[in-house]
């Protein structure tokens, strides 16, 4: 019996390669195409991630290092992204399969309307056969609306297209503990040190940032994978169930993709501070937030918006959509029955401030 029986039945896979493994290796994207040429011979989709259109872009434009100005990082990615593409496409249309760019911001994603339009777009490409080649738009992206890193993008695309699994690819062998080794389950960041990539700054990402980008992904109901992306026929091991990376198992009642979104795509405005009896409640999950159980705001935030929810010792125990704006929240915390009807009128006698159905515990 393969040692990951669950990679075995992924039938939809997100892959997601970083600017460092595509510096260091001139062959790596003819490979990648080859592998999924396989997979996809086997009945399966896989939508690839991709970094390094600004690693090319700054060789392109005769930047000796990657700069910092934000103009100069758009004007790199502008210029390198086409590169990028071409390498693609010459590695799949030799293999007789199509690729198709998709550039995304952090808008389209925190947008219901606009993510559900990708989403439809990444159905009809998948539908079509097509390999979507996915980048974040850096020449238009700000610093504001960035993912962060393409792991990220990565762990939201996967929920997004409905992915079975999402294969992160780096320039090591797995998830490192303390001594160097691989690990090759995880189950608890908690439990191991994490060891510090300490090479060239090239890309964005880090070993931290996908381990908890592959964690995120488990929570949509995917299990994950790092490995090594210069391992000959990486994909084809990880896929056939062998032992090779380090696997993230899928989690047994995974969050619906709305609650998804608003536990790890969304940013919040602020953050509130609840009682110990309010903490109780939100760790249940059957409960919403009323406003008897908040102590206080931080920051200033509409309704609608995403916010934190703490417990009286400052740390996270979950995540929301507001239904009132600070003012409000902060006029109503502690208050219950005639106390809110004093605020707001007897027009709102069952007044909530996060209800259940947009709020989600932290992991």
């Amino acid at each position: 019996m393969p040692a990951r029986p669950e990679l075995v039945k992924a039938r939809r896979i997100v892959v997601k390669i970083g600017s460092r493994s595509l510096k260091n290796d001139s062959d790596l994207i003819p490979r990648l195409a080859a592998d999924i040429a396989q997979l996809k011979g086997a009945g399966r989709s896989v939508v690839v991630v991709s970094s390094g259109a600004i690693a090319l872009g700054c060789t392109r434009l005769g930047y000796r290092s990657r700069p910092k100005e934000t103009g100069r990082l758009q004007a790199a990615a502008a210029a390198g992204q086409s590169v990028l593409m071409r390498s693609y496409d010459e590695a799949f249309s030799a293999l007789d399969l199509t690729v198709a760019q998709v550039l995304l911001t952090y808008g389209d994603l925190a947008d219901r309307e606009r993510l559900n339009n990708a989403r439809e777009a990444f159905a009809a490409l998948l539908e079509a056969g097509a390999v979507p080649i996915v980048n974040e738009n850096d020449t238009v992206s700000v610093e504001e609306l960035r993912f962060g890193d393409n792991d990220q993008l990565a762990s939201m695309v996967a929920p997004l297209v409905g992915a079975d699994a999402l294969v992160l690819l780096t320039d090591v062998e797995g998830v490192l503990d303390g001594r160097g080794r691989r690990i090759p389950r995880f189950e608890d960041s908690a439990q191991v040190e994490l060891v510090a990539e300490t090479r060239e700054q090239v890309g964005t990402g880090g070993i931290q940032s996908k381990v908890d980008a592959a964690r995120k992904a488990c929570r949509s109901g995917a299990s994950a994978v790092i490995a090594q992306a210069t391992a000959p026929g990486i994909l084809s091991a990880l896929f056939a169930g062998e032992d090779v990376g380090t696997f993230f198992p899928q989690r047994e009642l995974p969050l619906r993709a709305r609650k998804h979104w608003i536990a790890y795509t969304l940013r919040p405005r602020g953050a509130l501070l609840l009682d110990a009896g309010a903490v109780a409640a939100v760790r249940a999950g059957k409960s919403s937030l009323l406003p008897i159980g908040v102590l206080g705001v931080r920051g200033e935030f509409n309704p609608g918006d995403a916010v934190r929810l703490l417990g009286p010792d400052g740390l996270e125990v979950g995540r929301g959509l507001t239904q009132l704006g600070a003012l409000d929240v902060a006029r109503s915390a502690g208050k219950k029955g005639d106390e809110l009807d004093l605020l707001f009128g007897s027009a709102h006698p069952d007044l909530v401030v996060v209800h259940k159905d947009d709020l989600v515990v932290s992991d």
